[in-house]
């Protein structure tokens, strides 16, 4: 087999395991398509999902049931105020061995697995929620000075009410920025909540069966990174994220008005695999201009920061970004 029926047939695999994930899902989860595909599209390079709604919107039942349809360890943590990161983490305690010898033993906390539930992120204080910080992006927990790595793939997705602030801490800015994405979950329409309704006041109970396990994503997440990005199209990604930098050489007018800071390199980073997956799934080896716009919300909206005018005005990142978009053209 040459090497291009060996990557057509890989991209095929792709496509076909994407899309039986996605169907298991679906027994599930009514609705809600742009959230299916922005958690999968994170799940399929290895990064991790911030979900944002108000409670009762599926958020949670998303991930208890990616957890069922995958062979992979799954661990829920309810965050709250009073939650330490020793309760995530783990910690060392002093044991004692049959000859009463006593020594230190590392007690592994829930972070220990491979797909994680953060719920309601937002609800515990600073200092617990850095404790995330070097797992999500290094895979690994140091505790008392000794590295413990995490059997890949690890991922994250975490939920937080948007409305309810009292209670809450704002995430800071460096743990926004190690979440691949951030997906808005909004209302189900008539239809869809007619379907709900159907499903969940009933006796019958949908099921799912397990379709992937963790071998099989480790190698579609290789796939992902195998996909051509061309030199001008990466450029393109590359323009997007400095058009949202204030005063910067490439800035666009609403960011000079807008915005205080603008997205980092993990911007593009999630730019440019976001829209490797989705040249995938369109059944392409290459990525295109429209395949990095379709990415930009979701990947950057929490990695803008807005300033005080916008807030007064009660702009949103989402309408900044589109107009940023509108702002930069495909060649220069």
């Amino acid at each position: 087999m040459s090497t291009a029926e060996s990557m057509t047939e890989r991209a095929r695999g792709f496509l076909r395991d994407y899309a039986a994930v996605r169907e298991q899902l679906r027994r599930v989860i009514v609705g809600h398509e742009a959230m299916l595909d922005g958690v999968l599209a994170c799940l399929f390079v290895g990064g991790h999902c911030l979900l944002e709604g108000v409670p009762g919107l599926g958020k949670t039942l998303l991930v208890r049931t990616l957890a069922d349809v995958l062979h992979l360890d799954f661990s829920r943590v309810q965050f709250t105020p009073d939650l330490m990161p020793a309760d995530i983490l783990g910690t060392n305690m002093l044991v004692e061995s049959e000859a009463g010898r006593r020594a230190f033993e590392f007690r592994r906390g829930p972070i220990f697995t491979q797909v994680l539930l953060a719920d309601e992120i937002n609800r515990a204080t600073p200092k617990t929620q850095s404790a995330l910080l070097e797992t999500m992006q290094e895979g690994s927990v140091t505790v008392g000075g000794t590295v413990h790595r995490l059997q890949p793939p690890f991922f994250v997705l975490a939920t937080q009410n948007p409305i309810e602030q009292e209670g809450t801490y704002p995430l800071p800015e460096a743990q926004l920025d190690r979440f691949f994405f951030k997906l808005l979950v909004g209302y189900p329409s008539r239809e869809e909540l007619n379907a709900v309704l159907e499903r969940t006041t009933r006796t019958q109970t949908s099921t799912v069966e397990r379709v992937l396990d963790g071998p099989r994503i480790l190698e579609m997440q290789r796939l992902v990174r195998e996909v051509v990005a061309a030199p001008h199209v990466q450029d393109y990604a590359v323009r997007l994220v400095l058009a949202t930098h204030p005063q910067g050489p490439l800035a666009a007018e609403a960011a000079n008005k807008w915005l205080r800071y603008g997205a980092g390199p993990r911007g593009a980073q999630a730019l440019i695999l976001a829209a490797k997956v989705r040249a995938l799934l369109h059944d392409r080896f290459n990525i295109g201009f429209d395949d990095v716009r379709g990415a930009v919300l979701p990947a950057l909206r929490h990695r803008i920061l807005l300033n005080f005018e916008a807030q007064a005005e009660t702009l949103d990142a989402d309408r900044l970004l589109n107009e940023i978009v509108a702002a930069v053209p495909t060649q220069t």
